[in-house]
């Protein structure tokens, strides 16, 4: 739930050194980038945040960067999968949905082939 609860706040990406696996994974099917950034830039990060008003960051999911106020960029990791789903907004619905026509087409060849399936079809 603590995935969807951010995302329920307005938050698109957070940032922290480590994740629990559970959370790491929720996080993207939820449209929340989880960001792993070393302990030491984490801290500076937090540092800076109770240091200046106002402080905010960017993040670039195409290029991969936190970008500070100063300008300076962070650079993490994320899944070429996990990046194109985000980018685009897809969860596992829309993934699937993606192939509705290939779905379909290999839903009618297999009626065509064990029509005693036909009480297994949907729609």
């Amino acid at each position: 739930h603590a995935p969807w609860a951010l995302d329920q706040y307005g938050f698109r990406a957070i940032i922290a050194p480590s994740y629990a696996d559970i959370f790491f994974n929720n996080s993207f099917k939820n449209g929340l980038l989880p960001i792993v950034l070393p302990e030491t830039q984490v801290a500076q990060l937090f540092d800076e945040t109770f240091a200046f008003p106002g402080y905010s960051l960017t993040v670039d999911l195409e290029r991969q960067v936190v970008v500070k106020p100063d300008g300076v960029e962070l650079a993490f990791e994320v899944q070429a999968f996990r990046k194109y789903c985000l980018i685009n907004g897809l969860d596992d619905i829309g993934l699937t949905l993606q192939k509705k026509d290939k779905i379909k087409a290999f839903e009618t060849e297999r009626l065509a082939q064990k029509p005693w399936l036909a009480h297994t079809m949907v729609g």
